[in-house]
């Protein structure tokens, strides 16, 4: 007999948006802080970078080691357990009296920082199949914010009360979270997991690239529209904060509203996979981010032009990011903590190359040939995307489609 239908409520869908937001955002606080953590500590000015790097060294580790955890473990007491551990953690961070112990306690809230990908996770396993683009778009959204606000609520904080407080407000959100999502988020439905070794859970992480081709696919376009989204992000601190602009930090860190503004494109994409138009939502993703880069070369003459161009490459990427999402939930349903493990590596990846190329590119060239960098990555995804696509001319439909009306459980074919 079949599993009665299942539908998270939008409160809930929402709720994990903003824990996620949380959880993730916990990563990228340091960045405008770097100053004040030096000056506290006593470390070097050409080595206090080593707070982001160990931290985002950590997420990844936790992609690996942790995310996976959540095919086999109950996932609400997964989240629950990352949560707590995350706030001590946290404190750890605010408490640390010395470099190295502080460097230590960052690399460990990167790896639970993981925990948003296990509630995307889970959320899309206790949505309604029909309405399973939605909710993930909604908790992606909440992702997305996480990150482009991290800098500037940590700067404001920073400046107000020192660097430490704000590890210690993120600690008591996070617990706070970590008690009502154990309090109003539903148990999934009892799965029949086979026992499989640690080591091996973790290596099918791998494997997976292997047997199923639609990561592969999905994980290879992420890599792309991380980097050149990374691309524009890194970089234009650089040009704000010399002349003519000369925009403080806190002003600089107001550009993440810009970029949040464009997260609104996770939950229309999700909708519109939801009815069946995914090719259609991944070209206009797609175009949007390639579109954006010649708003970003008019940089010299506006400073509006780039805020155009981040509300734009934002909403592509998000439209993208949770249609690959989307697609990869309908594969295979018993491996979606590692399906999301192994597409979020190469979104690291992405990242990562997007930061250090784009810096050497804009000491070497400025602005315009940051532009140039970013408008051929995004047209190199425009082109990996189409050579991808083989669903037959004129049905409408991509890798992983769903015709209107249907729900969004059958296997892709690719």
């Amino acid at each position: 007999m079949p599993a009665p239908a299942r539908r998270l409520s939008p409160a809930v869908a929402w709720l994990f948006s903003v824990a996620s937001g949380l959880a993730v955002a916990n990563v990228y606080y340091a960045q405008p802080l770097l100053d004040l953590i030096a000056d506290d500590l006593g470390i070097g000015r050409a080595t206090v970078g080593l707070v982001g790097t160990l931290t985002q060294i950590g997420y990844a580790v936790g992609l690996v080691l942790l995310v996976p955890l959540g095919d086999h473990l109950d996932r609400r007491m997964l989240i629950t357990a990352q949560l707590g551990l995350s706030v001590v953690a946290l404190g750890a961070v605010a408490l640390a009296p010395s470099a190295p112990l502080m460097l230590l306690a960052m690399a460990a809230v990167g790896v639970l920082a993981v925990v948003a990908q296990v509630m995307v996770a889970h959320a899309a396993s206790l949505a309604d199949p029909a309405d399973q683009g939605r909710v993930v778009g909604t908790v992606t959204s909440g992702i997305v914010v996480g990150i482009l606000l991290a800098r500037t609520v940590a700067g404001t904080i920073g400046d107000l009360a020192g660097w430490r407080a704000v590890y210690v407000v993120s600690a008591v959100a996070t617990g706070a979270t970590a008690v009502v999502l154990a309090s109003v988020v539903p148990a999934e439905p009892r799965r029949r997991a086979e026992r499989v070794r640690y080591p091996r859970l973790v290596g099918s992480v791998f494997t997976l690239f292997a047997e199923v081709p639609v990561l592969r696919v999905r994980a290879g376009l992420a890599l792309l529209v991380f980097t050149a989204v990374t691309v524009l992000l890194t970089p234009m601190v650089l040009p704000l904060a010399a002349p003519p602009f000369e925009l403080s930090h806190t002003a600089i860190g107001l550009f993440g509203l810009a970029g949040a503004a464009g997260a609104l494109g996770a939950g229309h994409a999700g909708r519109q996979a939801d009815r069946g138009r995914a090719r259609r939502t991944l070209a206009i993703g797609l175009t949007a981010m390639l579109v954006s880069w010649p708003l970003a070369a008019l940089l010299p003459h506006s400073v509006w032009w780039l805020v155009l161009a981040m509300v734009v490459i934002d909403y592509g990427l998000q439209s993208v990011h949770v249609v690959n999402q989307h697609l990869l939930y309908q594969v295979r349903p018993e491996a979606r903590s590692r399906l999301t493990a192994g597409y979020m590596l190469f979104y690291s990846v992405g990242s990562a190359l997007g930061a250090i190329v784009s810096t050497l590119v804009y000491e070497r060239g400025g602005w315009t040939a940051v532009c140039w960098l970013g408008g051929g990555v995004s047209l190199l995804a425009l082109a990996f995307w189409r050579a991808t696509d083989r669903a037959p001319a004129g049905d409408g439909g991509t890798e992983g489609d769903v015709p209107e009306g249907r729900t969004a459980g059958r296997r892709v074919s690719r």
